[in-house]
C-alpha cells in the first residue's frame, strides 16, 4: 500500500500551489466584488491553460488525462487560496467527465475541447429546483418532443457557474406520469440558446466569487441530437454526477480547512500573551493536535475515494464518507482557527474570516451532510 503521490501527481500539486499562491491569493478578496468578474474569468482561462479544466478527460478531447487523484490534490491547493475558484474548476471538470462518459462522439467533440481549452469559461449542471433540492426526482422542469425538436420549460436554482457557462447539462421530465425518479432525461443546452435566461446572482454568505444563479428555460428549443444518453434514463446520470462531485467538494473543503489551520498556527507561534507565545500553552496545543489529526483522516478518506474512482472501483460509499467528514471537519477547523486568532480573526485583516464563510456551504451543496449519512448507512447495511 502506497501513501505517496507519484512524481506526476506531485508536479500537478506543486503547479497548482504555485499558481494559487502567486496569482489567486493576492486578489482573493477582490474576486468577491461583482465589479471584478473579469478577474475571475481570467483565472478560469489560466486554469484551462494549465490543463486543470479537464484533468480526468482523454487527451484526444483536449483533456490533460492527469487522473482523479491529481484532480483532487489540485483542487485542494487552489481552495487554499480561494474556494470560489476551486468550485468553478471542480464543476467544469465534472461537466467534461459526464460528457465523456455519456455523450456520443459528436457531443464529445463539439463541447469537451471547449470546456478544457477555456473557449467555454465553464460548464454548468442544471439539476436543482425550488422543490427539488436534496430530492431531485421531484423536479418539475419538462421537455416535450415537438416536430423532431425538444422544447424545455422550467426553472433551475442554485446553479454554479451559470453566468459564465458555455454549455449547460439540463435535467427535465420527459415522461409526465412516470414513477418517481423515472421518465427524466438529460440535455445539452448551449449558452446562446434564445430560450435560456440567466437570473440574478444570489447574494451569499460565502464563496461570492463563484456565481450562483437561477436559470430559466422558456420554450427552449434544442435538436433531438441534444439528448444526452438514453431518453427517460437521465436520473441515473444525475446520481452518478453527484457521486463524482463529492470528491471535488471534499478536496475543496480540505484545502480551506488546512489553509485556515496553518495560518492560525503560524500566528500563535508569534503572538505573545502573558509573557509567552500562545502556541506554548496547552489549551491551544490541544486544539492543534485535534484538528490536524482530523485533517489527516479527511485527507486519507478523500484520497481513498479518488483512488477508487480512478481505478474503476465502486466509490459511492467512500465519496460520501469523504464529503461528509471533510466538510464537517473544515467548518470545525475554520472555527478553531478563528478562535486561536482571537479578535483579529474576526476581521477582514486576515483570510480566516473569508475562509470561515466559504467553508459553511460545503456541508450543504453536492448533497447535505444528512444525505451523505443516509447514503453511507444504506451502503453499509446492504453490504453486510
Amino acid at each position: 500500500m502506497h501513501f505517496a503521490l507519484t512524481n506526476e501527481q506531485n508536479l500537478v500539486k506543486e503547479t497548482a500551489k504555485r499558481f494559487a499562491e502567486e496569482t489567486i491569493s493576492p486578489i482573493a478578496r477582490d474576486l468577491e466584488q461583482p465589479k471584478n468578474r473579469r478577474l475571475f474569468y481570467k483565472i478560469l482561462k489560466d486554469l484551462a491553460e494549465l490543463g486543470f479544466m479537464g484533468m480526468n478527460v482523454d487527451e484526444k478531447f483536449g483533456g490533460s488525462n492527469s487522473g482523479v487523484l491529481a484532480f483532487s490534490v489540485a483542487v485542494t491547493e487552489i481552495a487554499k487560496s480561494c474556494a470560489s475558484v476551486a468550485v468553478a474548476m471542480s464543476v467544469n471538470n465534472l461537466v467534461a467527465e459526464v460528457l465523456q462518459l455519456i455523450g456520443n462522439h459528436e457531443q464529445k467533440t463539439n463541447h469537451i475541447p471547449s470546456l478544457c481549452s477555456g473557449e467555454y469559461l465553464s460548464g454548468a449542471f442544471c439539476l436543482s429546483e425550488s422543490n427539488a433540492g436534496s430530492d431531485p426526482s421531484m423536479m418539475e422542469t419538462s421537455a416535450e418532443n415537438r416536430n423532431s425538436k425538444w422544447v424545455i420549460n422550467g426553472e433551475k436554482m442554485w446553479i454554479s457557474n451559470a453566468d459564465c457557462a458555455g454549455v449547460f447539462i439540463v435535467w427535465a421530465k420527459t415522461l409526465k406520469d412516470a414513477p418517481k425518479g423515472k421518465g427524466i432525461s438529460c440535455f445539452i443546452v448551449e449558452k446562446d440558446n434564445p430560450g435560456v435566461k440567466i437570473g440574478k446572482s444570489e447574494k451569499k454568505m460565502g464563496q461570492n466569487a463563484s456565481s450562483t444563479n437561477s436559470v430559466y428555460f422558456d420554450n427552449c428549443h434544442v435538436e433531438e441530437s441534444a439528448l444526452l444518453g438514453i431518453e427517460n434514463n437521465g436520473y441515473g446520470i444525475a446520481m452518478k454526477e453527484l457521486v463524482g462531485g463529492r470528491i471535488g467538494i471534499a478536496s475543496l473543503a480540505l484545502g480551506i480547512g488546512q489553509a485556515a489551520l496553518e495560518y492560525a498556527t503560524k500566528y500563535i507561534k508569534d503572538r505573545k500573551q502573558f509573557g509567552n507565545a500562545i502556541a506554548n500553552f496547552q489549551g491551544p496545543q490541544f486544539y492543534i493536535a485535534e484538528r490536524f489529526t482530523e485533517m489527516e483522516a479527511a485527507y486519507l478518506l478523500t484520497l481513498k475515494a479518488a483512488w477508487e474512482k480512478e481505478n474503476n472501483v465502486e466509490y459511492t460509499k467512500s465519496a460520501s464518507m469523504a464529503k461528509f467528514y471533510a466538510t464537517e471537519w473544515a467548518n470545525r477547523a475554520c472555527y478553531t482557527a478563528l478562535q486561536l486568532m482571537g479578535g483579529i480573526g474576526y476581521t477582514e485583516d486576515t483570510p480566516i474570516e473569508k475562509m470561515t464563510r466559504d467553508a459553511r456551504v460545503t456541508t450543504i451543496y453536492e448533497g447535505t451532510s444528512e444525505i451523505q449519512k443516509i447514503i453511507i448507512a444504506k451502503e453499509i447495511i446492504n453490504s453486510i
